[in-house]
């Protein structure tokens, strides 16, 4: 039998020899930097260095602009580059070959990264492929320098060519033509392209590229992946991820933690679809236990730290020769916090950066009618009372699909009406959610026939139906000069296992291509300056508005419920939305059932129900859906609308601005929401709601943080005198308010 205390001193030896051996002064000949390309070393010259003591930053990204922009720099490390921009930083080795080495947050000096991993994998003829990366990290529980200089490239890696530093493109273009926020597009920053060639078992004529675009003044950035084949064969990408971080993990249990993801690293993509938020929408990311950490607390390792950014299917795409493959991008949002509030206004930002047509926020009218004599007084009305776009909604009778002459004629003439008073229009089409024909329906996989699909039954878009129905909703907008398109029924992710359809060969690669159709069509609306009510994710591919978040049934209830619920709703759906970014509902006529007790017609009998709508909504800075034949019956009610559509106008900026949410509405007392923005003279708007049949007087505690207010505010109500009021040192203001029963007010922070 083993003698256990020799084996026990025996251990104790090889652990003493083992830190001995990563501790030990690395001999001067291993401290060498490997030997770069001619072409890198070149670029790096031409690069600024990393100071070597970089300033915190002692203001407020979210309220003061940090001056400092986004650029690559080259460090003390010769194999080392960073991208930063003063909030965030990642730092890459170029050498043996490239890898990310470091994320950090500077707002919180916490480093986010915990371990190298290949900066993305292709799977191309069955064989999975690391791009870049390093082997030989000893624990991945953190992650050292010193190991970085022992660490080898991986022989079967994509190796780093060349890099090229540059400004932001933008990812397709944006043609204004209503009122929007003064935004840039692209978001100005700085692109980061590098240049890898194949493995030995790999064509030598493909040119992998992966870029990064890091931007001013928000800790984002962006990164995806180009692949080109300049071989003469063709080349089969099955798979790839273009993104694996290894991550500091949220929370350490020896037991199944509950935390999926960490909170301070927000990913999102652009491939997304099938959701009302982004979380939702987001199909490519995946939080995933490393198999390489293993010291981790969690008995099962089962942590889920390691973060993969990959299609949920394929896309099992053929790249010709001279062809090209562009993947979906992947966007990291870096928080400073896990305050909700705070995380929320981040996000917002981060929207209003990426895809600033967001800010876009007419007030509109859903006709239900394409009758002209209907349509043409209800344009009247619009343009008589300040709304600025007419939609011939669901249920109007429109059909965008029929590009018949005749039809395309009646339309168009509605439109040219709707110009001349200069009120945009278009219409309501619907894509899927529908059964078109066995031949054209997407095909279940288990079934292999149609049927099953995400809402039971829906075209595929790469059939030959769906390529015409595409050609002809374009058609259709060009020759009526429609400017305005609600896409219901969006592409919600459907797959198809129909080997006929002419846009896709089975089921592995129908997704991609379906994506790629309905984005590139809403791309192409962006670029012509349609505006696109989509109820679905598509804000990072140029779609404008969706819903707020509402149970369409709800609109069926008794009209005072209605009021609590859409009060709720924008709360609710304001925390990750602008304003802007979603639409309420006002059933003027009936909408689902309810009958004349949830209907607002005869507009002048219930004219109450009709103003508590507007100051909900415009209140708020959100549009909504007012669907019917028409805006106003009586002069009373003209008046009413006009009242709060001048409202709307007066203080445009500030309500389309971010809330913060105080009160939430419950019917039992003062409900509330601060519109802030720390750029405009307007600085703050609360607007404040007493739901109750009696007056009430309380003292309402108002966060003027995000104002960038520092010690005094001037406070109005409605138009009356200002009064100062010092702001504790939280950045607070008590103010006391009287409303009276069943009615709104509100206050303005200057």
């Amino acid at each position: 039998m083993p003698n256990l205390k020799h084996i026990h001193h025996l251990i104790v030896l090889t652990t003493a020899l083992l830190l001995i051996y990563h501790q030990a002064p690395t001999r001067a000949a291993d401290l060498s930097p490997p030997p770069l390309p001619d072409t890198l070393r070149s670029v790096l010259q031409n690069l600024p260095t990393l100071p070597a003591d970089q300033p915190r930053l002692k203001t407020d990204w979210l309220i003061t602009p940090p001056t400092q922009t986004a650029a690559v720099f080259r460090t003390a490390n010769p194999t080392e580059i960073v991208l930063t921009n003063g909030l965030i930083a990642r730092t890459f080795r170029l050498a043996p070959n490239f890898a990310t080495v470091a994320l950090d947050n500077f707002t919180t000096g916490q480093s986010l990264l915990r371990g190298v991993k290949p900066e993305a994998t292709l799977t191309i003829d069955n064989i999975t492929h690391p791009v870049g990366g390093l082997l030989g990290q000893p624990n991945y529980a953190y992650l050292l320098p010193q190991w970085l200089d022992k660490m080898t490239a991986d022989p079967n890696a994509f190796q780093l060519t060349n890099l090229e530093v540059g400004k932001t493109k933008e990812r397709f273009p944006w043609k204004r033509v209503r009122h929007c926020a003064d935004l840039p597009w692209p978001p100005p920053g700085v692109s980061l392209t590098l240049a890898f060639k194949p493995p030995a078992t790999l064509p030598q004529a493909l040119t992998l590229r992966v870029h990064y675009e890091l931007y001013d003044g928000i800790p984002l950035l962006c990164k995806w992946l180009t692949l080109h084949n300049a071989s003469d064969k063709p080349l089969r990408l099955q798979k790839f991820t273009s993104e694996i971080l290894a991550a500091i993990e949220e929370a350490s249990s020896v037991e199944q933690s509950a935390i999926e993801s960490p909170r301070t690293i927000q990913i999102e993509s652009d491939y997304a679809f099938l959701g009302s938020d982004a979380q939702g929408a987001n199909k490519t990311v995946h939080w995933v236990p490393d198999p390489q950490y293993e010291t981790q607390v969690n008995y099962q390792r089962t942590t889920r730290c390691l973060l993969e950014c990959r299609p949920p299917i394929g896309p099992d795409q053929i790249i010709n020769p001279g062809q090209s493959f562009e993947s979906f991008r992947t966007f990291q949002l870096i928080h400073d916090t896990t305050d909700r509030e705070r995380r929320g206004l981040a996000q917002r930002r981060m929207y209003r950066t990426l895809a600033p047509w967001v800010t876009e926020n007419p007030i509109m009218m859903h006709v239900v009618s394409v009758d002209p004599k209907i349509v043409k007084a209800a344009i009247d009305q619009c343009a008589d009372v300040g709304f600025e776009m007419v939609i011939l909604s669901f249920g109007s009778g429109l059909n965008m699909e029929n590009p018949s002459p005749a039809n395309v004629a009646r339309i168009k003439a509605l439109a040219d009406y709707a110009h001349s008073k200069g009120i945009e229009i278009g219409g309501y089409s619907l894509l899927a959610s529908r059964s078109v024909s066995p031949e054209h329906d997407a095909i279940n996989p288990k079934t292999n026939k149609p049927g099953g699909a995400i809402f039971d039954n829906s075209p595929c878009l790469m059939s030959q139906w769906g390529l015409n129905y595409f050609a002809n909703l374009q058609s259709f907008l060009t020759n009526t000069t429609f400017t305005l398109l609600e896409h219901d029924g969006s592409y919600p992710g459907d797959v198809c296992a129909s080997t006929t359809h002419p846009g896709h060969r089975a089921l592995d690669d129908s997704q991609w291509p379906q994506w790629r159709k309905i984005t590139d069509f809403y791309k192409s609306c962006r670029a012509t300056g349609i505006f696109l009510n989509v109820p679905d994710w598509y804000f990072l591919n140029g779609s404008n508005k969706t819903g707020m978040g509402y149970r369409e049934t709800n609109w069926s209830l008794p009209r005072a419920q209605q009021i609590i619920h859409s009060r709720q709703n924008i709360f609710d759906g304001t925390w990750e939305k602008t304003p802007s970014m979603g639409w309420m509902f006002c059933p003027l006529t009936q909408y689902h059932g309810g009958g004349a007790a949830a209907t607002i017609e005869p507009l002048a009998e219930h004219l109450d129900a009709y103003e508590a709508h507007l100051a909900n909504n415009f209140g708020a800075g959100v549009q909504a859906c007012y669907r019917g034949f028409r805006l106003y019956d009586t002069d009373k009610t003209r008046a009413v609308l006009t009242k709060w559509v001048d409202f709307y106008k007066k203080y445009r900026d500030i309500l389309d601005s971010d809330i913060i949410h105080l009160r939430r509405a419950d019917g039992r007392n003062i409900d509330c929401f601060l519109h802030v923005n720390p750029r405009l003279k307007h600085k703050a708007l609360a607007m404040m709601f007493n739901p109750t049949d009696r007056p009430l007087k309380q003292t309402l505690r108002l966060p003027l943080y995000y104002t960038g207010l520092t010690d005094t505010a001037s406070i109005r109500r409605q138009d009356e005198p200002s009064q100062p009021y010092k702001l504790d040192r939280q950045y607070n203001v008590d103010l006391q308010v009287e409303i009276q029963p069943a009615s709104v007010t509100w206050f303005v922070i200057e």
